[in-house]
């Protein structure tokens, strides 16, 4: 599956930012082999690969200061409006709590709208590689007060 989502990735935002489709296959592969906490989760139609997303320590060139971070979820354009980006961005959250995670990190050029339906906060504006985008956050594993 690594090619296909690289591909995605690649063509999608990494193509933009000076990456090749090889660094995005290395990174992925290296995700997928390494055991650690980062992670990519892919949505399988009919064994082959729809959408995706990933659990990453860093994601936003500007903001180094932030981890982690949910990345990369894209929907191929014939799987979309089933579903599969809110899944997917559930499925990372998980993934974060179970790495006792308090805050996720995401940054977005226009999809707003979706996380803010799954209860993602704006934080405010920042920029990726020149471009507008918006800095979002998702509190999770909130301590109670005794």
């Amino acid at each position: 599956m690594i090619p296909q989502v690289a591909e995605w990735l690649w063509a999608e935002w990494a193509c933009h930012k000076g990456r090749t489709l090889n660094m995005v296959a290395d990174r992925l592969a290296a995700r997928a082999a390494s055991g650690g906490p980062e992670h990519t989760f892919v949505v399988l139609n009919d064994e082959r690969p729809v959408a995706t997303a990933s659990f990453v320590a860093a994601d936003l060139a500007c903001r180094p200061d932030l981890t982690p971070w949910l990345a990369g979820v894209f929907v191929h354009l014939d799987h979309r409006g089933r579903g599969h980006a809110a899944r997917l961005v559930r499925r990372v959250e998980e993934a974060a709590r179970a790495a006792e995670t308090e805050t996720l990190w995401l940054y977005t050029p226009d999809a707003q709208g979706l996380y803010a339906k799954l209860g993602w906060e704006t934080v405010g504006p920042e920029t990726d590689y020149g471009m507008p985008v918006t800095l979002m956050r998702r509190r999770l594993n909130r301590s109670r007060d005794c």
